[in-house]
């Protein structure tokens, strides 16, 4: 007989590619996802994957078995999510990712009185500046500032993020102000490498305009881009909710050339395809409830 353990763990293996990454994802020893998997096969009477030394690739009766192995452990997760949300309880698993510096300064600050209200609740929180891969990697949902352009999640959003042009007093004496977009072409550029060179975005009549700038520095951090620029290396692009306080205590000064960068958000956002679990819901109308309207790391923002 089939076991929904063997199902859930062959799921986690096809769409990590990875027994190793199946295992972090389910809290198990490989061996026992191992296991489990070699005991689906001898039920069904069917290999699903070509092991190798170096990847794991579905067979043929693999790829037709996942779409509804896949439904099956979704309706599963559905059944229990429909069950805790008539019980009115918060509990089990629940795997997020989050950018570094909005993690640890605001997100898990937000998520601790949540943890203390809702004790049966399991979170695993991974902060990584890198965009995962939220269905492959086995995440829950992801938090990210910014669009998602991935067409493949569905994203809530949680507040809004403003993000304002900064420089050092110490810069901006030696180097002068700019006024104009085409002035700011002329300075030195901090740059966020992880959203590549065409960052600083404007809006304008004709669009969209994108400034350049010089290169100056690259950092894929945004702590660290912050202190690049209380250091005076130059000008950077940063949200309000990493230089808020920088800018209130006058170590970073804002820097207007006429026209506002494209306001983005903090968004929330889950696999598409997925029914949101009741604890998700509940813990999105918690982070929007604690970072506020306007956001408390930026009260002089007004929509």
């Amino acid at each position: 007989m089939m076991k929904l353990d063997g199902i859930a763990s062959f799921v986690a293996v096809a769409e990590s590619g990875s027994i190793s990454e199946a295992a972090r994802r389910l809290r198990l020893s490989k061996s026992v996802v191992s296991e489990r998997l070699a005991e689906l096969e001898r039920s069904l009477g069917a290999g699903l994957l070509h092991r190798t030394t170096r990847k794991l690739t579905l067979t043929e009766d693999g790829t037709a078995f996942l779409e509804r192995a896949n439904r099956i452990v979704q309706e599963i997760e559905a059944a229990a999510s429909d069950m805790a949300e008539r019980r009115g309880t918060i509990s089990g698993p629940l795997r997020i990712s989050a950018p570094v510096t909005f993690g640890r300064m605001h997100l898990g600050p937000a998520l601790y009185p949540f943890l203390a209200e809702h004790p049966d609740l399991q979170l695993t929180l991974d902060l990584d500046d890198r965009r995962v891969d939220a269905a492959a990697d086995g995440y829950d949902a992801v938090v990210r500032n910014g669009p998602i352009a991935d067409s493949r999640l569905m994203a809530w959003r949680l507040a809004p993020s403003r993000r304002v042009l900064v420089a050092s007093p110490a810069y901006l004496r030696d180097n002068g102000r700019p006024g104009t977009i085409e002035e700011l072409e002329q300075h030195r550029g901090i740059f966020y490498t992880n959203r590549g060179v065409a960052d600083w975005r404007f809006p304008s009549v004709g669009g969209t305009v994108i400034v350049r700038g010089k290169m100056g520095l690259g950092l894929n951090n945004g702590d660290m881009l912050r202190d690049a620029a209380i250091a005076g290396l130059g000008i950077a692009l940063i949200p309000m909710f990493i230089v808020g306080a920088e800018v209130a205590a006058g170590e970073l000064e804002t820097v207007d050339i006429g026209v506002q960068p494209e306001l983005e958000y903090i968004h929330i956002a889950h696999p598409d395809g997925r029914r949101p679990s009741v604890k998700l819901r509940a813990l999105a109308d918690h982070l929007r409830a604690a970072f506020g309207s306007p956001p408390y790391w930026d009260p002089a923002f007004s929509s």
